[in-house]
């Protein structure tokens, strides 16, 4: 692709028009250029609201975000804790955080088994609430999950979630030249025919 500007790298990324589905979600991608301007502490707060709002299992919320700014220790922990094929391009997002859900249910120590579900669903609502604001988010599992609940002092029964880069779309070209073919690639989605079934691996009819 020869025009690798954020705006027509936006346009390429967007899904194809889906009639009924919101405009957010066909907006939402997950890039791995990022500009290093800053997101401003309330649009931040915004995010945490969207995610405070998510469903979970007996509204236990077992979800718990740690969040760190370029220049503080705790982006600097997460960051260290990246593989290195991460940190290759996150280094330029303004805004690191990473995610755990609480194993057992508040009330009673019962195990929860959808903390991580749950969790995700947070995650989802505040990354679709930073596409309404702009920006971006991209979330990772390239990482040293041993070292960052050792950095953090994460407590057992927190199960680890994922890393997220907060930001907004920078220069695709300062990305290195083994990242830019995806960056500047289209999206691909599965055909609802290969997971939506009324039986195993059977099509569920939906219209």
């Amino acid at each position: 692709m020869s025009n690798t500007t954020a705006e027509a790298i936006e346009t390429l990324k967007h899904a194809d028009p889906i009639p009924g589905v919101d405009e957010t979600i066909q907006r939402r991608w997950s890039p791995r250029a990022f500009a290093e301007r800053l997101v401003s502490a309330s649009d931040m707060k915004k995010l945490f609201e969207a995610a405070r709002w998510a469903a979970s299992s007996y509204n236990e919320q077992p979800w718990r975000f740690l969040v760190g700014r370029k220049g503080d220790s705790t982006y600097s922990k997460i960051f260290d804790s990246l593989a290195t094929f991460n940190q290759a391009w996150a280094n330029n997002a303004p805004v690191l955080m990473f995610s755990v859900g609480k194993k057992t249910f508040t009330k009673n120590g019962n195990p929860n088994h959808y903390a991580l579900h749950d969790t995700g669903a947070a995650t989802a609502n505040l990354a679709l609430q930073a596409t309404a604001l702009g920006f971006h988010t991209h979330s990772m599992g390239g990482f040293d999950r041993d070292k960052i609940r050792a950095a953090f002092e994460i407590p057992e029964d927190y199960e680890i979630g994922a890393v997220t880069a907060i930001g907004y779309l920078g220069n695709v070209d300062a990305l290195p030249d083994s990242l830019k073919a995806a960056e500047t690639a289209a999206r691909k989605r599965k055909p609802l025919s290969e997971f939506v079934f009324s039986e195993w691996n059977k099509a569920a009819r939906l219209e």
